[in-house]
């Protein structure tokens, strides 16, 4: 399937490719276009939209794009609810303090969007950072 968000990637248009790519769909194929063509490029290319205003798979009542899309794909192992909390804090800016490790993926993902501009690129580089995550996610649920 084509999946597509805006351009300039960051924390949730990061890690909702990752959730897709690891947990829905393995042969995933991302596209990236300006805010404002999204819709177009997505009925154009037959692409599912997310992380962008007015779609399903977006900000919806105090989620982030990472759980809206677990919530409609029915994803619930708890190392991944776990990496939502994370994602959510980092990505909403005045939830940045509900986490303590959020604050570090904003560092983060500020510092892959300097050193890797394109977006493919940003998002191959960041998949090992959130299977690294992924995985302390698992370990720190396993250990309560």
């Amino acid at each position: 399937m084509r999946w597509i968000t805006r351009s300039h990637v960051h924390v949730d248009r990061v890690a909702c490719p990752w959730l897709i790519t690891r947990f829905i769909d393995n042969q995933a194929e991302f596209l990236f276009a300006p805010a404002s063509r999204v819709a177009e490029v997505a009925q154009e290319m037959n692409a599912i939209p997310f992380d962008v205003p007015d779609v399903e798979l977006g900000h919806h009542e105090n989620r982030c794009s990472f759980e809206s899309i677990i919530l409609k794909y029915g994803l619930k192992e708890a190392g991944l609810l776990r990496l939502a909390k994370i994602v959510h804090a980092a990505d909403v800016s005045e939830d940045i303090e509900s986490d303590p490790i959020a604050c570090g993926l904003e560092a983060i993902a500020s510092g892959y969007s300097l050193r890797f501009p394109n977006d493919m690129e940003n998002l191959e580089r960041q998949f090992e950072v959130y299977d690294s995550l992924y995985a302390w996610c698992r370990l720190n649920v396993a250990k309560k």
